[in-house]
């Protein structure tokens, strides 16, 4: 990976399986975390990559008449579940 940075960035380099190293100072500031999802926009100046919100489905299983704060909170409860399961059960082999 090279970190030769320009005036608003950093570069990184593509593997041969097309994988792309998120510099950490980036992952950091933006708060990227494993399992986040991004979207890759083909624009006139180039590509653009950004972070797709979490939210877009959340509460669709729920009742209409649950809070939208008690959704977040919910949403938000399963989220934690699911990371701490990603994390007790993958184990490399």
């Amino acid at each position: 990976m090279s970190t030769e940075n320009d005036v608003d960035g950093e570069t990184t380099r593509i593997t041969r399986k097309g994988q792309v190293t998120i510099p950490k100072k980036l992952r950091e500031e933006f708060g990227l975390e494993e399992g986040d999802e991004l979207l890759w926009q083909k624009t006139e100046e180039g590509i653009k990559v950004r972070k797709t919100t979490r939210s877009a489905g959340r509460g669709m299983l729920v009742d209409d008449d649950v809070s939208a704060e008690k959704r977040e909170e919910m949403a938000e409860e399963m989220e934690a579940e699911i990371r701490s399961n990603r994390e007790t059960e993958w184990t490399p082999e």
